[in-house]
């Protein structure tokens, strides 16, 4: 487990000091409400607070070390580690101060991976990030202690906290990278060091500040650049599509392709959706071929599936390992589904939305049964793709649902591009933000109907779900 005597190898490596008593560090964060017992507590100043107001606060939550970079009112001692010969307190809790925080604990979570021998599996992409993190680490978690991303804690803070969390018996650690601005997965893949990367697809998520597909693209491949050369390093790439397919003249690992073609390594055909009861293919693999089931929703999974059996196959398991893992329904996906008093079905996928994210979610409410009403709020940032999005899933929406309910002024594109295919007008709703849809809703769904809700995260979709769910 980590200890203090780590911390100051890692951030302090050349000072001179002794340590009068050692103790262990179970966990990092950085909010101070949260603070676990035996936590370390990095003060980072946000974009509407600055954690150094908290540090006591921290403390008296359970952290026993702090991480700061200013001058701190506290209670308890502060050690200034930028200087040669500082002096520890006898007991804990105390604060560190160090040059920068953030930089302070990237290095420290570099350092802490660097002490431990396990294979670590990187994950990027603009669509299926955190459904393959959570289904490659529940198949891998069946045979190893494996670690994972918690939640959406895939960028420069949350990735080094989640290493911090490494002992020495986790095996493998599933890491989901995210993506913004260019040089950002190199910055995590040179912390958490990976030898197998996975490329799930690129597309218009973050547009607007990524830059172009093209951009994205070249963003997502800092991934397979920094993998290990062949034999030590594996890139997992998507066959289908051609931005990643392209990937593998960037990288000196080796190559392992997935996807429906049957030129890649391993494939899948014959795929059918149960609706919310799970999907179903037929798995191509080294001349072999097997019939696997997983309680994933929606046709789109079955990338997914491939994805998590491509880095099994690859780690040694074999047909009926992945198999018996597959059947597992332990580990999380972001569309869940609830019931409202009326009897209607919620398919509650209101975490984000891309227009291939709302596509495939759309896909999923055509293989369902009812009457289906596609509530779509607007989906951001995606730039110089943002009409272009929005007619896509406009078009596909006309194609699926019985009824639309739009909220957001850019789901105005929506609205005109079904219009323009031929949808009647009356069965479109509009209103410009969640609550005004959710009045609507509260009176237009049934017993018998499904409903989608998906729109970005700023449109506060997710309470239309929570207030319409039946908790009795």
């Amino acid at each position: 487990m980590l200890t203090l005597s780590h911390v100051l190898k890692a951030l302090a490596p050349t000072a001179d000091y002794q340590i009068p008593q050692d103790f262990e560090i179970a966990c990092g964060c950085v909010d101070s409400r949260c603070t676990a017992n035996k936590g370390l507590f990095v003060a980072l100043k946000g974009e509407n607070t600055d954690g150094h107001l908290f540090v006591d606060q921290a403390f008296a939550n359970g952290a026993v070390l702090a991480l700061t970079d200013q001058p701190i009112e506290s209670v308890f001692p502060v050690v200034d580690i930028r200087q040669s010969g500082f002096i520890l307190p006898a007991i804990a809790p105390f604060s560190l101060r160090t040059s920068n925080t953030l930089e302070a604990l990237q290095t420290l979570a570099k350092y802490w991976r660097a002490q431990h021998n396990l294979t670590v599996i990187g994950i990027t992409g603009s669509v299926g990030k955190s459904s393959t993190k959570e289904l490659a680490a529940s198949v891998l978690g069946s045979r190893a202690r494996t670690l994972k991303n918690q939640g959406n804690m895939n960028n420069e803070i949350g990735l080094p906290l989640t290493l911090l969390s490494l002992n020495e018996e986790h095996k493998v650690a599933v890491l989901e990278m995210g993506f913004y601005v260019s040089g950002e997965i190199e910055l995590l893949c040179d912390i958490a060091k990976p030898q197998i990367g996975i490329i799930t697809n690129i597309g218009t998520v973050h547009a607007e500040r990524a830059g172009s597909i093209e951009d994205i693209a070249r963003g997502k491949a800092e991934l397979v650049e920094a993998l290990p050369a062949s034999p030590d390093g594996l890139a997992i790439l998507n066959y289908d599509d051609p931005y990643v397919r392209e990937m593998a003249s960037l990288t000196a690992a080796r190559v392992f392709y997935y996807g429906l073609d049957p030129k890649a390594d391993l494939w899948a055909d014959e795929i059918q959706s149960h609706g919310l009861e799970g999907i179903r293919c037929r798995m191509h693999y080294q001349g072999e071929s097997l019939f696997v089931s997983a309680p994933l929703i929606g046709r789109h999974s079955v990338y997914t599936m491939l994805r998590a059996a491509a880095v099994a196959f690859n780690l040694g398991m074999d047909w009926d390992a992945i198999f018996d893992a597959f059947k597992d329904d332990r580990f999380q996906v972001r569309i869940v589904t609830v019931r409202t008093a009326s009897g209607a079905i919620l398919i509650d996928d209101s975490y984000n939305a891309s227009p291939d994210s709302t596509i495939a979610a759309l896909n999923l409410l055509n293989d369902l049964n009812g009457r289906k009403v596609a509530v779509l709020g607007d989906m951001l940032e995606l730039g110089r793709y943002e009409e272009a999005g929005h007619n896509r899933v406009g078009l596909r929406a006309s194609e699926v649902a019985d009824e639309m309910v739009l909220v957001g002024t850019r789901s105005l594109m929506t609205r005109d591009a079904a219009l323009g295919n031929g949808y009647r007008a009356d069965k479109i709703r509009w209103f410009d933000d969640y609550t005004g849809a959710l009045a609507y809703l509260k009176e237009a769904l049934h017993a018998g109907d499904v409903a989608l809700v998906k729109g970005s995260h700023s449109m506060h979709m997710e309470k239309i779900v929570s207030a319409l769910e039946d908790l009795n």
